[in-house]
């Protein structure tokens, strides 16, 4: 057998030993520039994701119920036997054992790519330029991989993942600029807390917050001058960077890192937010994902405001953030995700109907956008309808293409996928995006008005640590007692159904669509709702 790598044809001396692993094909980015071989002397560090001991119950995720880190590495975390398989035989051949972690399953290896590839092999690796996903102008260098990885025979069933050799750009920010002397209007997110009437008395206080950061970085200053200006204190931020992620300010994505901060921090003053700052690759996003699940104290919810059209992703790619979603759930974070600011099609040139990963994770609180019109002084609205200002500015939704219809969906008149197969609809909630009536924000030192779902994701995980400081415990997984009641034309309460307006190919219908999923909140009917929970 002989093996494409660095550009050229190699014999691979022990390839004919090496196993297929599942869900691992990838293909060429489609903008990608050749720009030259790999080097094999270039040391890299890989991540390894193992098979859990057993499955985590149903029950679990999606029930009221909840456990602790250490339980859940007791229970689902990685089998002893399989880590010292897989430390053992790495070590054997050279490489250096950098992390292991039990609960979420990682095990981080390095060495060179020459020595790595003793354990890991993929068809084809090379360097390429592809477009920055914050900033389309700019391009970017990394290693591309094309095909199937292959893996050591004893590791076949055990290693379910590995991520690293490839480390393109994985996702994209979804948010969408609007300079203020263009916005039809906009809010503080003071405003929304108002319009959307989340429960009085409450501020976040003793509840934590991740949010996921692809990229950018915090400009100093920027915080208190924002916060001052709202009259708020300004609210604790902590930054973890992890793996190769760093603060950077002075990136495109800035205006990412900030539109969440802020939103956060005026909607949530009393929560601590700790801010985890990856690679923009699969493996950051991976990475950051179950660091901040897993973050002790345990996190109340996450914020994802980050994500890729579901083909986008590999198989495994999406198994592995899916099954840490399942970890984040069991105990009792919940995670929003912004559903995508590109239409129906997530920006397919083809227009074919796309959902946007991860959001389309049926763990994940998937969140859709609005237009909305409103009085911020009073909180009453005149009219609010499906963010869709045309030209691709417009709300994600959909239905998967990758996951199956849950349960608690199966009732409220999901259009069917391909063929006759019942699979996952997006998004499950929403709020204001549309940049022409979108967030006042601050950004190096200047004000702006940003839009797109990436503010309705901290919006949400916002109104969900005050629900749960009122409710005196956790939330998870949400979607199973906010579908509970749903049915084809109706949205249950704590719901304002949004009926008006469309997202390319998905129309918005009373009750649950495609466009808006539930609808808005009213955060104090929601929590009334849940109370009796």
């Amino acid at each position: 057998m002989r093996i494409t790598h660095t550009g050229v044809t190699l014999d691979a001396m022990d390839n004919t030993q090496m196993v297929p692993l599942r869900g691992s094909e990838r293909s060429a980015h489609a903008d990608a520039r050749p720009a030259g071989a790999v080097n094999d002397s270039e040391r890299i560090e890989i991540m390894l994701v193992l098979r859990r001991r057993s499955e985590i119950p149903d029950d679990l995720v999606e029930g009221p119920n909840t456990i602790t880190r250490d339980e859940l590495a007791a229970r689902y975390g990685a089998d002893p036997a399989d880590i010292d398989m897989v430390k053992r035989t790495a070590e054997q051949h050279g490489l250096t054992v950098t992390h292991i972690d039990p609960a979420s399953r990682r095990i981080k290896i390095s060495g060179t790519l020459g020595e790595l590839r003793s354990v890991v092999q993929a068809d084809s690796l090379t360097n390429v330029m592809t477009p920055d996903p914050a900033d389309q102008g700019r391009m970017v260098e990394h290693r591309q991989r094309t095909g199937d990885l292959r893996i050591l025979p004893e590791w076949d069933g055990v290693v379910i993942g590995v991520t690293g050799l490839d480390n393109r750009p994985q996702a994209r920010p979804h948010m969408q600029r609007m300079q203020p002397h263009a916005a039809h209007t906009s809010y503080s997110p003071v405003d929304l807390g108002k319009i959307y009437r989340f429960p009085p008395g409450t501020d976040g206080s003793g509840h934590t917050i991740g949010v996921i950061e692809l990229g950018g970085g915090i400009p100093e200053g920027d915080l208190d001058a924002y916060f001052t200006k709202l009259g708020i204190p300004t609210p604790q931020v902590e930054v973890v960077e992890v793996g190769n992620g760093s603060n950077a300010p002075g990136d495109p994505a800035d205006g990412e890192v900030m539109l969440d901060i802020e939103v956060i921090g005026a909607l949530a003053p009393g929560a601590r937010q700790v801010v985890y700052f990856a690679e923009n690759s699969a493996q950051g996003f991976a990475d950051a994902i179950s660091t901040a699940v897993f973050a002790d104290p345990t996190p109340t919810a996450v914020s994802i405001s980050w994500g890729q059209r579901e083909d986008r992703w590999t198989a495994q790619g999406r198994a592995i953030l899916d099954a840490t979603l399942a970890d984040a759930a069991a105990m009792g974070v919940t995670v929003c995700v912004a559903a995508g600011d590109n239409g129906s099609s997530d920006g397919d040139p083809t227009g074919k109907p796309h959902t946007d990963f991860p959001a389309s994770s049926p763990r994940a609180l998937a969140c859709g956008g609005t237009r909305l019109d409103a009085d911020p002084v009073s909180g009453t609205i005149t009219s609010e309808i499906v963010w869709n200002d045309g030209d691709g500015s417009a709300s994600g939704g959909g239905v998967s293409r990758a996951f199956k219809q849950p349960s608690w969906q199966a009732n409220v008149g999901v259009p069917n996928g391909d063929g006759q197969v019942r699979r996952r609809g997006v998004p499950d909630v929403a709020g204001d995006a549309s940049p022409r009536s979108g967030y006042q924000v601050l950004i190096h030192g200047q004000d702006e008005v940003i839009g797109g779902t990436s503010a309705v994701a901290p919006l949400w995980a916002a109104l969900t640590v005050r629900l749960a400081e009122a409710l005196g415990r956790p939330l998870g997984m949400l979607q199973p007692v906010l579908y509970d009641g749903a049915t084809p034309g109706v949205s249950p309460a704590g719901f304002r159904d949004i009926t008006q307006g469309d997202i390319g190919d998905f129309a918005a219908t009373s009750g649950w669509d495609a466009c808006t999923g539930l609808g808005v909140p009213d955060g104090q009917a929601l929590l009334a709702r849940l109370a009796t929970v």
